[in-house]
């Protein structure tokens, strides 16, 4: 087949799987909502004074996250909750970075590159010292002086299933050339499906690092996940915005695909806190996710429009920040 009918096929299967996708969640959504409007709760709700109705949603909403803390408790103890809880707060970090959205619609490229920058630096850190160097730890205790063999293989194991996740969902990269065959929005659609996906394992690292009994590492990349969130909200709202979106709803879509985070940390923290054995795997596991994510899209991008000095310089800075942060942590 000719490169350019390639391309083109290439094009067409991938708006054609992104048009299904989301399709398919559009009519997902409008069903839920329909049975929601329906419903005689919703309704009483609606009648309310305004004032009266935003309390009693935010506190259904309370009184919902309170059972759930409570469950996660009773059945695995306060690390999981601390863990599910620092996920949930680095994942919100990409609504924060969303923010500036809401009063601008473009912003310097020296600046987002630096942004992008430093948030790789700091995973690089956190990666290296919250993950890597107490898996070894944790590995040489299950296995005496065959951690760093266990970890590595972890790590081959979280890049290639990054690899095959990468290939075989529909999504685009950062840097992502621009194509015919794609709309704007389509290509706005498929990018916000690749940082969801790659915030899967953000968060599972998260839950993973609490999963190993030390709050220090798990709090070291909690932080440092959060850090790196802010430029990916960024990211997904302002070309929402560009693309004539309500602005508060660019923040909205935004902050949903950091959300996803808490499932990754759910599902670390309580694989490694009921099997420790896998500790070492999984601390591996996340590690070569993560760099996956770092090599494959963050830094790549801060090159996209050519070498960025403000980008190597914000990468070395993050890098001694997170460095700083996780030897006063100890």
């Amino acid at each position: 087949m000719p490169a350019h009918n390639k391309h083109e096929y290439e094009g067409d299967w991938l708006m054609t799987i992104t048009t299904q996708i989301l399709s398919k969640l559009q009519y997902v959504v409008e069903v839920n909502v329909g049975r929601v409007k329906d419903s005689k709760y919703y309704q009483d709700i609606m009648l309310m004074p305004p004032f009266k109705r935003v309390i009693t949603v935010i506190g259904l909403f309370l009184a919902s996250q309170l059972v759930i803390f409570v469950l996660l408790y009773l059945l695995f103890g306060k690390t999981v909750v601390i863990g599910f809880t620092a996920s949930i707060i680095a994942g919100l970090a990409t609504g924060l970075g969303a923010l500036p959205a809401l009063f601008f619609k473009d912003i310097s490229r020296n600046f987002f590159n630096s942004l992008l920058g430093a948030a790789a630096g700091v995973m690089l850190a956190a990666t290296a010292f919250s993950l890597l160097v107490p898996g070894i730890s944790y590995g040489n205790l299950l296995w005496p002086g065959q951690g760093i063999y266990v970890v590595s293989i972890g790590m081959i194991i979280g890049a290639i299933f990054l690899h095959y996740a990468d290939r075989q969902l529909p999504h685009i990269h950062f840097d992502a050339s621009t194509d015919e065959q794609l709309s704007s929005l389509k290509k706005v659609w498929l990018f916000i499906i690749a940082i969801t996906l790659h915030n899967f394992p953000e968060g599972m690292s998260v839950g993973v690092s609490f999963g190993s009994g030390e709050l220090k590492n798990g709090l070291v990349l909690a932080i440092a996940v959060g850090l790196q969130n802010i430029p990916e909200g960024l990211a997904v709202a302002l070309p929402l915005v560009g693309l004539g979106y309500n602005k508060w709803k660019a923040v909205g879509i935004a902050m949903l695909t950091g959300l996803v985070e808490p499932i990754g940390g759910l599902l670390g923290i309580t694989m490694v806190t009921v099997f420790q054995p896998v500790l070492p795997i999984a601390m591996g596991f996340a590690a070569g996710a993560m760099l996956f994510v770092i090599s494959e899209e963050i830094i790549p991008e801060t090159h996209a429009n050519g070498r960025s000095r403000w980008a190597t310089f914000a990468l070395l800075i993050g890098f001694i920040i997170m460095m700083i942060l996780d030897n006063m942590l100890a």
